[in-house]
């Protein structure tokens, strides 16, 4: 509960809704797989740059459980660091996946006060080859597990957590989603594919993204046009608790009553080509080289503008 509260602190979500979500986690030990998460994602970060360079000690620190930020940027003072590259464990654009980790580093660096280390930020990378291919790999993976008479019928869906509309209105969240779905499924020409939305926490009164993916799903098997699915969880780069008990455990438990057979692709984790993918846009950063992307979006910036991922945006009236 004190995670959540952390989590949910400030927003518009009723308690009744934390109370539900920290069910969630007790049916995982009460822990949180993030943590290990992102120690081993450190871990094949510092292999490869250990291998390949540039030589930098890498730290860590959370928004909302210890290691702390601010606790962190403390320790990089102590060790005399006085430039930094931020990776934000998000591939997309919005609020909670951008601008608020930006709000985060500024607090924190005013509460170490002076000598607290100076902080870019890596750009996004929905678009980047090193996230498709691991995705493509992934979702690849799953469909050889569809039986090749089942394949014409099966769908792909992909899963990303929902966000206020008022939200998704300051942003390019959904723009980019839909592009990552779009350069993965170009690998897939013969499967249809949908992006739909997961996890939302929000009271019933705030329009969020939709359609909802359990709600999809039935609208999906009452439409009869799929005898399998493959969930992709492109939103998501790890298999944290939306992925685990979200989808594999509510989802799968739906499909189980529908007759669905659903194969959930994995997410990237710490994929070889991921990891690489962290260290080319260190040495992008670093160097002001070339950057790296697919589609016809281009490469998303480095130095986020004034108004980039607004908390809110009202829906404009025509």
């Amino acid at each position: 509960m004190p995670f959540l509260e952390n989590v949910l602190r400030g927003k518009n979500v009723p308690r009744e809704r934390m109370l539900e979500v920290a069910e969630h986690y007790k049916q995982f030990d009460g822990v949180s797989p993030i943590n290990q998460q992102c120690r081993e994602l450190m871990e094949a970060l510092k292999n490869e740059l250990a291998e390949y360079g540039p030589n930098l000690p890498i730290y860590w620190g959370n928004r909302n459980w210890q290691p702390l930020l601010a606790d962190t940027l403390r320790q990089m003072k102590v060790d005399g660091v006085k430039r930094a590259l931020a990776f934000m464990t998000s591939a997309f654009s919005s609020y909670s996946g951008c601008r608020q980790y930006r709000e985060d580093v500024a607090r924190a660096q005013a509460e170490v006060g002076e000598g607290a280390c100076e902080i870019h930020k890596l750009r996004m990378f929905y678009n980047h080859p090193g996230y498709i291919e691991p995705v493509r790999e992934h979702v690849g993976a799953a469909l050889d597990r569809i039986p090749a008479d089942h394949q014409a019928t099966t769908q792909i869906i992909y899963t990303a957590h929902s966000i206020p509309n008022t939200m998704a209105n300051g942003c390019d969240y959904e723009k980019q989603l839909k592009e990552s779905c779009r350069l993965v499924s170009e690998a897939f020409p013969e499967q249809s594919w949908r992006l739909v939305y997961q996890s939302r926490s929000g009271p019933p009164s705030q329009p969020w993204l939709e359609p909802d993916i359990c709600d999809y799903l039935k609208e999906l098997h009452e439409a009869g046009e799929a005898t399998d699915v493959i969930v992709s969880p492109i939103g998501f780069i790890s298999d944290h608790l939306e992925v685990l008990f979200d989808l594999d455990t509510e989802a799968q438990d739906l499909c189980g009553e529908l007759g669905l057979n659903m194969i959930r692709a994995a997410t990237v984790g710490n994929h070889p080509r991921f990891i690489e993918m962290i260290r080319e846009l260190i040495f992008e950063r670093a160097s002001d080289g070339p950057k790296s992307c697919w589609g016809e979006l281009g490469p998303n910036h480095d130095d986020c503008p004034e108004d980039c991922c607004l908390p809110e945006r009202p829906m404009r009236r025509g």
